[in-house]
């Protein structure tokens, strides 16, 4: 039984509590919305539910694989225990679709299959949009380091690697995704989360949306969605 303590931290999707266990912190995820960096706000009703468990299956399977990531166990609906780590502020965005900013930068068609995979580094900070950096910004900022670059790559492809196999078995398109990772005790760790709110997922057979987008371009039926990824992972 892990004991909850008080809350260090509370972000657009998570709040983070202190437990009886020093090296690890207890994650509860909430039914909050936010897109364009919180810009737009609202609720989809039983995503802290649908995102707890869907990453958990998804962080174990990976774990499985040889990833080595930060979560420890499901502790009920919306909590689950993972490690303490050190978020490294440089997210990585992979890319399979052309989709999303993507697509409005380059001026392409959405549903692009790329020859390989995109991998993009973004300095994580709310105030300024998440911006788009390279390699050299994130080492001469002290962000990471040119070996920690290094791995933040690989790793991204490797989970790309399992990922895509997975969602296909599925009958889902990756079409593109986010990844933070924290330093730790243990390494460099796979951190946050793996769900609809930071994967753009899409039914191979319609082409639906089966992600946030659904709720950023006002879609409709956005908890329809979220349950048909968390049925389809936690019967995987």
């Amino acid at each position: 039984m892990v004991a909850k303590a008080e809350q260090l931290y509370e972000g657009k999707a998570k709040i983070l509590y202190a437990c009886d266990q020093a090296d690890k912190l207890v994650a509860h995820f909430k039914d909050d919305a936010t897109a364009f960096n919180a810009k737009k706000k609202g609720t989809i009703i039983n995503k802290g539910v649908f995102n707890n468990k869907i990453s958990a299956v998804i962080l174990k399977m990976l774990e499985d694989k040889g990833v080595k990531t930060h979560f420890v166990e499901v502790l009920s609906d919306r909590e689950c225990l993972v490690k303490k780590v050190d978020i490294i502020p440089v997210e990585v965005v992979v890319r399979n679709v052309v989709a999303g900013s993507m697509a409005k930068k380059l001026g392409l068609e959405e549903g692009i299959v790329l020859k390989r995979p995109i991998v993009e580094f973004f300095y994580k900070s709310d105030p300024l949009d998440d911006p788009q950096i390279n390699e050299d910004t994130a080492i001469a900022m002290d962000w990471a380091t040119p070996e920690e670059c290094v791995f933040l790559k690989e790793a991204a492809l490797r989970v790309n690697e399992i990922l895509l196999e997975f969602f296909d078995s599925l009958g889902i398109r990756l079409v593109d995704y986010k990844l933070e990772f924290g330093r730790s005790s243990d390494g460099i760790l796979l951190a946050d989360e793996i769900t609809p709110d930071g994967c753009r997922l899409w039914d191979k057979a319609t082409g639906e949306k089966l992600d946030k987008d659904r709720f950023r371009r006002d879609l409709g039926n956005v908890e329809e969605a979220y349950q048909k990824i968390f049925e389809l992972v936690s019967n995987a």
